[in-house]
């Protein structure tokens, strides 16, 4: 069991009351931080020992919602129709991107993503993955992907019958099921499996009746939480209305769907009823401020009232820094009360959707004994004190991606000053590049 030690370094906290203490040391044994405090390291014999002076070291930021499927898409290079409302930017871009990976495009995505996450800060993401020409094994390669880099998560399939009806729903239910399968399978051999499993789904109005029947069997099969889009777009509500005369919450209560585990994502058109059942019910809610601007779906005013907010991406990276910037400073400009602290607050809130999915096999979100030792180590340089009063004002108004130095996860120094432990970054994105060459021309002889 490997023993880190870092000596005299600055712990920022980043959950409510955001303790600052300095000078601290920090030991870490195995997967878990075992003691904190001055000299903590005294006499510790270490297998590493870092030197924290002039460091910051806060919890690792959480990525509640990302599409990994997304990671060969930056500057993509394919002729598309109109994209005047959001179902034909989905048509015209991502539904025709999903469906031209296979598995080494899935594969290369998963390492780009999970690169480029921990090079951000970010520990863990909770994927949400589509590749209907390659659903059986994408999650499992997803996954492989994921514990290559050394990042925590989940991933889930997001079944659905866009592409081929019922029985493009029911390979997307089993391959859900497949991977939660094979994750029990690792842990009883004891392994240590960083990708846990979810059981995804894309959204309403692409989930007949039969889709959530078989779903919610899935969630009550393996334990695990279900993963959702829902009201993105307006379309979602008005279809749910049309079809089966009711909300989309009700729906998905009838079903069973809606309980402590379940994660729903960007709800910007559901009503005010809809975000009582979902705080009734205790479900987790990522909001995803680029992705709802990018697609220009509207602006979710019901923030300050959801219990378990969680901040997510949406598929537009893993800097988690940027992202709660950006969704502050949109936050201010339409008005909302809330302030640097509430948004650093609904981030860290991540770490309890981790609990969720990890399901009693560790604590995250502190930089203290007994949680787990997923932590950033911080080049930040504060031009002012920096104490709990104002932390989460240097977090949003000071500390971006860039004072990321180096990152621990599980235990296991997986980035150290600015570069990959055990990882050919320069191969890696070489290769991806080819890769993401090839899916663009297949993607742009798809029809949408």
């Amino acid at each position: 069991m490997a023993t880190i030690a870092i000596r005299n370094v600055r712990i920022m906290q980043t959950r409510p009351p955001f303790d600052v203490l300095e000078n601290q040391d920090i030991v870490i044994r195995g997967s878990v931080i075992e003691k904190v405090g001055p000299d903590a390291a005294k006499d510790v014999k270490a297998d590493k020992v870092i030197d924290g002076r002039g460091r910051t070291v806060m919890p690792g930021n959480v990525c509640s919602h990302h599409h990994y499927y997304s990671g060969l898409s930056r500057g993509m290079l394919i002729s598309a129709g109109p994209q005047t409302d959001f179902i034909q930017v989905l048509k015209e871009w991502w539904w025709r991107l999903d469906r031209g990976l296979d598995e080494e495009a899935v594969y290369y995505s998963s390492l780009i993503c999970s690169m480029d996450a921990i090079k951000a800060g970010t520990t863990a993401a909770i994927d949400h993955h589509a590749s209907p020409s390659f659903i059986k094994g994408s999650l499992r390669t997803i996954a492989k992907g994921m514990e290559e880099v050394g990042i925590r998560g989940a991933t889930c399939y997001e079944v659905t019958d866009r592409n081929g009806g019922i029985k493009e729903v029911e390979e997307g239910v089993e391959e859900n099921v497949e991977f939660a399968s094979l994750v029990d399978s690792r842990l009883e051999k004891g392994e240590n499996v960083l990708c846990e499993a979810m059981i995804g789904g894309h959204a309403p109005f692409t989930l007949p009746e039969k889709a959530l029947d078989l779903m919610a069997e899935a969630t009550r099969s393996t334990g695990r939480g279900m993963h959702l889009h829902v009201a993105e777009d307006k379309y979602d509500t008005i279809h749910s209305h049309h079809i089966y005369g009711e909300n989309i919450t009700a729906r998905l209560d009838r079903h069973g769907l809606l309980d402590e585990k379940t994660l729903l994502v960007h709800g910007i058109h559901l009503l005010d009823e809809e975000y009582d059942l979902i705080n009734e019910r205790g479900c987790f809610f990522a909001h995803n401020p680029r992705s709802n601007m990018n697609n220009h779906v509207g602006y979710n005013c019901h923030l300050p009232g959801i219990r378990k907010l969680v901040i997510g991406t949406d598929g537009c990276g893993g800097n988690m820094f940027e992202e709660l910037k950006i969704g502050f400073f949109k936050h201010k400009d339409e008005g909302g009360p809330w302030w640097p602290a509430d948004f650093v607050a609904a981030l860290n809130r991540g770490n309890e959707l981790l609990e969720s999915v990890f399901s009693g096999r560790g604590r995250w979100g502190l930089v203290a004994p007994g949680y787990k030792a997923d932590i950033v180590i911080l080049d930040y340089s504060a031009p002012t004190p920096l104490v709990s009063a104002n932390a989460a004002g240097h977090f949003v108004w000071g500390i971006g991606s860039n004072a990321v130095e180096s990152v621990i996860v599980d235990g296991k120094l997986v980035l150290e000053n600015h570069s990959f432990t055990s990882l050919d970054e320069e191969k890696i994105y070489r290769e991806a590049a080819c890769v993401a060459e090839r899916v663009w021309k297949t993607v742009d002889k798809i029809k949408a």
